[in-house]
């Protein structure tokens, strides 16, 4: 799921987040407004797919819950936190309605901390199959569909979908909490080690914000989402040579 600040007050939370709206409004150029709306499908597709992923596989283990929760869907209705949203437009923070699971409902043959790493490992997986088919569609678009201002439109909608998709994969495999990547690294871990994680919970999710807050979060993904996304369009783009 996208940034979402279970154990820290959420009014400081907001606060600061609502500062790097403003800081972002007031700094924004020229080409905002319109970057922004070319964003907004491609965002609405990773949190919907992201979150699905999440209630799918939780289902497909035997906890019905997010079937319950009515979040066994792709409506954009059910996954997207207004707040949330919006701070994701306009600060590139923010977070989608996480997906609440009971894992003492898993019916899987699987242990339990197999189905946990696996539910929350179907979000990134997700939105990388998302980057992958959309890349695929971006060469479609470019081999068959006629040069006009519309195709240049979606190309570069799909463009924005394919970098987003894979931003979001990327984020949120760091294992700090309460990102995907910290639950998924959790189960795996010893016993002690998961007790420390639990003791250090809130301030784990402070560093989180510290990192983000200062720009080194982005540093360190930044070059992560370059690199899978430039290895990923000479690898479609190599097998597209191959037949066309």
């Amino acid at each position: 799921m996208f940034f979402y600040g279970n154990g820290i007050d959420r009014k400081t939370l907001y606060i600061i987040l609502a500062i790097l709206v403003v800081i972002s409004l007031a700094t924004a150029g020229s080409g905002f407004w319109v970057q922004t709306l070319l964003t907004l499908p491609a965002v609405v597709i990773a949190i919907s797919f992201h979150e699905y992923a999440h209630a799918w596989a939780a289902d497909r283990f035997g906890d019905t819950t997010p079937r319950a929760q009515g979040r066994l869907t792709l409506n954009p209705v059910a996954h997207l936190d207004p707040f949330g949203f919006i701070l994701l437009l306009f600060a590139g923070v923010g977070w989608g309605r996480p997906v609440m699971i009971n894992p003492n409902n898993f019916t899987s043959n699987k242990s339990r901390a197999t189905c946990e790493a696996l539910v929350s490992l179907a979000g990134p997986l997700t939105n990388f199959i998302l980057a992958i088919i959309f890349t695929i569609i971006y060469y479609l678009l470019g081999v068959f569909a006629p040069v006009t201002q519309l195709m240049g439109i979606i190309s570069l909608l799909v463009l924005y979908t394919i970098t987003i998709n894979i931003g979001l994969g990327v984020f949120n495999l760091i294992p700090l909490p309460p990102l995907d990547g910290e639950k998924i690294f959790r189960n795996i871990l010893p016993y002690n080690a998961i007790q420390w994680l639990d003791r250090n919970s809130n301030t784990l999710q402070l560093v989180f914000i510290i990192l983000w807050i200062t720009g080194l979060l982005g540093t360190i993904v930044s070059p992560v989402v370059s690199f899978l996304s430039n290895t990923l369009f000479k690898a479609v783009g190599t097998i597209f040579g191959m037949f066309l």
